[in-house]
């Protein structure tokens, strides 16, 4: 299985709980919270879960779309938090 980083890409108003630049890392089926904010945002968490897994395994089909998809959106209307999800090996 593919490690993945998750970083914050960017915040479009306001978000109480990260920064750009935070992020966690994904190794098999334990995620890592490395540095000073070690918190992730329940609701973001909720918008990533359903696509981290599927990432993280080998896609051998050259038309999927899944290689291509690298963002993901918080559901927060106030506080859109860009996720960067990308592929360490």
């Amino acid at each position: 299985m593919k490690t993945l980083l998750i970083r914050v890409k960017e915040i479009q108003g306001h978000c109480d709980i990260h920064k750009v630049g935070d992020c966690f890392r994904l190794e098999g089926g334990k995620l890592s919270l490395p540095g000073p904010n070690r918190h992730v945002c329940i609701y973001a968490l909720a918008s990533l879960l359903p696509l981290l897994p599927a990432k993280q395994r080998k896609i051998d089909e050259p038309d999927d779309w899944l290689p291509r998809v690298r963002e993901v959106q918080c559901p927060d209307p106030k506080g859109r938090v860009i996720w960067e999800v990308i592929e360490e090996n």
